[in-house]
């Protein structure tokens, strides 16, 4: 009986995130269209900091005692986020990614990831590790802030005509229904993530392999649903700018937070998974010569996240 209480939290907890993307994506491109922001920018912030919201949340309430369940999320949600998001998305519908992207964003994403294995051969993440990472959430944050303000400001006409308009009600419409979204993604994470574990630990998983698969795949669940819609929908910026910043908050923000609140001990294991994340980032860059992400390329992350979480379950 309790199980099957658990299965039925955890879909709700599934239809949550279903209705909580999809509001988000909706507040998110609204904003976008008004303030003449690129998807892109609206993707890699607004829509990236609501799904993050999942692991931020495992994080914190990981943080201390259970700091092996932080580390698992964050590198088992980077390489979900990759393996499973893009790879069933592109298997969807073709990715046409920006050449600025792959030039620019992606190689930040490499590079922090690069960071967290650099700041890893001590064997800790301390928490004055975790203040850098913070610190370098602050730059990534100032960079996609001037990115934004640029965009704005050679739009500047077309804003002050559509705030002439009564934009601004569109705005809190907007707003609200960004907050929404949030709140419904947080609380279905939230829910799905607690009923898996419960469920997982039925079959005597550890708290790494736990974090690692189970909770890395319920926290990119948010992403995996909004990206889907918003791909849905037509705006392939959001979807993919939605992986590359939430990848890149994982490490800098959540892991900054988690590491600060008490340090996170790296085993000597990770770094296999270290490597396989950097390797899926990695696979990215192949894009760059087509700009696109194929229907073959979606097939080949989405098998190699399949063959990672059957290697991961039985290693």
């Amino acid at each position: 009986m309790e199980i099957t209480i658990n299965v039925i939290l955890t879909i709700v907890g599934l239809a949550m995130l279903c209705f909580g993307g999809n509001w988000l994506v909706s507040g998110g491109v609204a904003i976008a269209r008004k303030f003449r922001i690129s998807n892109l920018v609206i993707g890699m912030t607004i829509v990236a900091y609501g799904t993050s919201t999942p692991e931020l949340a495992a994080s914190v309430a990981a943080a201390g005692e259970h700091s092996a369940i932080i580390l698992g999320n964050i590198v088992g949600s980077n390489i979900a986020n990759v393996g499973m998001v893009i790879g069933i998305a592109a298997m969807l519908v073709p990715l046409a990614v920006s050449k600025s992207v792959l030039r620019k964003e992606i190689p930040i994403m490499l590079g922090v990831s690069i960071l967290l294995v650099l700041l890893s051969f001590d064997g800790e993440l301390s928490q004055y590790d975790g203040v850098l990472l913070l610190s370098g959430l602050g730059v990534f944050g100032y960079y996609t802030y001037k990115d934004a303000m640029k965009q704005r400001a050679e739009n500047k006409d077309n804003i002050k005509d559509e705030i002439k308009q009564g934009a601004n009600n569109v705005y809190l419409k907007s707003a609200g229904l960004i907050g929404i979204g949030v709140v419904l993604l947080y609380v279905g994470a939230i829910l799905t993530v607690d009923n898996a574990v419960i469920l997982a630990k039925e079959f005597g998983l550890s708290e790494q392999i736990i974090g690692l698969t189970v909770i890395a795949i319920g926290t990119s669940l948010p992403e995996l649903i909004t990206s889907i819609i918003a791909i849905r929908k037509g705006h392939t910026d959001i979807g993919v700018g939605n992986i590359i910043g939430s990848n890149i908050y994982n490490i800098l923000m959540i892991m900054g937070v988690g590491a600060a609140l008490g340090g996170v001990m790296v085993g000597a294991d990770v770094y296999v998974d270290y490597l396989i994340m950097i390797v899926f980032s990695l696979s990215l860059l192949i894009a760059l010569k087509t700009g696109m992400i194929g229907r073959a390329m979606g097939i080949c992350l989405a098998v190699g996240y399949v063959v990672y979480l059957l290697v991961t379950f039985f290693k």
